[in-house]
């Protein structure tokens, strides 16, 4: 870790920060360093059932890229994995959670997109603003998958910022909370699915990412292959004992 990005365990939820409110949490080198490396150890800790993404302060979530290193930087096209983006780069089996206070721009957008689910307080604004500083969003495309085609063209095409209530009604944010709930309302979030059989929420997880990928009969097949190891875990036994004996499962993760 660094100072910049911050790191929390609470009961098997880790949880992310981006520490830089004095300079809107915006993306430099210390934060994209310290990101990787939380998003490495969340990987290698067995007990993570969820993660958190979200920022210091209540000004932004992430305002994008450090657009001042970038200058110093010269940076023309972006390189390859210079970003950490959770489904690209960078691979986690447990879920992710963006808690959005204040303003998800460009790459703040961007970080909000990459996360499985996106839990925002009523103060939040999203944005894709590259097109009003001449920078592009090729990171952009998933998003035709996760809100309606003509909003889309028209956040990528006007660069003007969308309300929280915006985002939840087309379908971009999850739960929404009033304001400086974020984290809470995530917390709330990661608590539910904590509790959850850690395969299928694993499983599930990757079946989205299948069958976003695929047709429907190719998903469909692939979707089988996913739940195979799930339905021979010993949790898939766990599950229905425990209901039958009216008591919390005990989940092994195996």
């Amino acid at each position: 870790m660094t100072e910049a990005v911050l790191f929390e365990q609470r009961d098997g939820i880790a949880i992310v920060t981006i520490n830089r409110p004095e300079k809107r949490n915006a993306i430099n080198t210390a934060v994209r360093e310290g990101l990787f490396a939380a998003f490495e150890r969340i990987g290698k800790d067995p007990s993570a059932r969820v993660a958190i993404l979200t920022g210091s302060g209540d000004k932004a979530f992430c305002a994008g890229a450090d657009l001042k290193e970038m200058s110093e930087l010269g940076l023309t096209t972006i390189p390859q994995g210079f970003f950490p983006v959770l489904g690209d780069n960078v691979k986690l089996s447990v879920p992710v959670i963006a808690a959005v206070n204040g303003d998800a721009f460009a790459g703040g957008w961007m970080f909000a997109q990459m996360c499985d689910l996106c839990v925002a307080d009523e103060t939040a604004r999203f944005g894709i603003t590259e097109a009003k500083v001449g920078r592009g969003f090729p990171w952009a495309a998933p998003l035709i998958h996760m809100i309606p085609q003509r909003i889309m063209a028209e956040i990528l095409m006007t660069g003007r910022p969308i309300t929280a209530q915006r985002a939840y009604e087309i379908g971009f944010v999850n739960r929404l909370t009033g304001a400086g709930g974020a984290l809470d309302g995530a917390l709330e979030l990661a608590r539910e699915i904590a509790g959850n059989a850690p395969l299928t929420v694993a499983a599930a997880k990757e079946l989205i990412a299948v069958a976003t990928d695929m047709g429907r009969s190719a998903a469909l097949s692939a979707a089988t292959e996913v739940f195979e190891p799930v339905y021979l875990s010993e949790d898939a036994q766990e599950g229905p004992r425990a209901f039958t004996e009216k008591r919390r499962p005990e989940w092994k993760n195996r």
